[in-house]
């Protein structure tokens, strides 16, 4: 009893003094095995199991590496810190054979290891589903360790210059037009902003900002990338880029219908413009169709493209 006592105050000893050094505990094969999974230990463990080598090629990682540091220095430098949480990296690199004890293929994962007993489904955090952000990251963690954690972000003025410079583009553009502002009155200019707006509002860009998915998935294995979620329940960034498109093809394909009805040209012309607007619409909305169907499995509509 009095041997297991040393090793638990010396495996405590160590986690406390490697993350005096760094919020993120980097670990290998045998640290993870040693501090992670063999007993005895009385402290939590989150994880990210991760591949941020630049020969991975995985841009999702590294913007989850940043959200996952962000939470972890809200940790450490909170007044609550304690012994009784630890955050710590994994990376493929460093540790594949963790991996392969784990049956892991896609990175980045996060996992909590509870202080007593293996952990269950829910210690797998859902990045799919959730998103990678520290705030979602966190409120996972209450949930899975009673810890609460409150997310400290350095401070990012990005967002405030860019609003600065753009009312300072269009106040420079009034003042040098202040003779001529009939562009204000341009219908084809204000539906040609409408239809941004609805574009990037009915292509998920909204849901994007909130849950702050990855862009896309990389299968670490294979190396395989993903750009379309097969989950009706979450999207990647580039499966918005890819729908915000499509819509704008399918748009342009009914104005040109549109056009094709209503102008007083020749009627060669009017045919050719109808015949492209045709096509636009009908093979873009096949691929539209194609990727709801991927989406929600048991659909049974297609058209054209399965």
């Amino acid at each position: 009893m009095k041997v297991m006592m040393n090793m638990l105050a010396e495996k405590v000893e160590q986690m406390m003094e490697w993350s005096s050094r760094r919020s993120m505990i980097r670990m290998n094969g045998d640290k993870f095995r040693r501090f992670v999974k063999a007993p005895p230990r009385n402290y939590s463990v989150i994880v990210m199991f991760t591949a941020l080598q630049p020969q991975r090629q995985c841009s999702v990682c590294r913007q989850a590496n940043e959200e996952y540091q962000v939470l972890a220095n809200s940790w450490r430098y909170s007044s609550a810190f304690s012994n009784k949480l630890f955050f710590t990296v994994v990376d493929y690199d460093e540790g594949a054979d963790v991996f392969q004890q784990l049956n892991m293929n896609s990175a980045p994962t996060f996992m909590h290891f509870p202080a007593k007993g293996k952990p269950k489904r829910a210690d797998t955090f859902d990045l799919q589903r959730i998103g990678f952000a520290s705030e979602q990251l966190a409120k996972w963690i209450a949930d899975r360790t009673d810890v609460q954690i409150r997310v400290f972000r350095p401070p990012n003025y990005s967002g405030t210059i860019a609003l600065a410079l753009l009312v300072s583009l269009v106040g420079g553009l009034l003042y040098l037009r202040r003779n001529n502002l009939e562009f204000i009155y341009n219908k084809t200019g204000w539906a040609m902003a409408a239809l941004c707006v609805v574009f990037a509002m009915t292509s998920g860009q909204m849901w994007n900002h909130i849950r702050g998915p990855p862009y896309a998935h990389k299968n670490p294995q294979n190396g395989q990338v993903s750009y379309i979620h097969g989950s009706s329940q979450a999207q990647f960034v580039a499966e918005s880029h890819i729908i915000l498109l499509l819509n704008a093809a399918i748009t342009m394909g009914m104005v040109l219908l549109n056009e094709a009805a209503t102008s007083k040209g020749e009627v060669g012309k009017r045919r050719i413009i109808c015949l492209v607007g045709l096509g636009l619409v009908v093979f873009f909305f096949s691929f539209l169709l194609s990727i709801f169907r991927s989406k929600y499995h048991g659909y049974p509509y297609s058209f054209l493209i399965k």
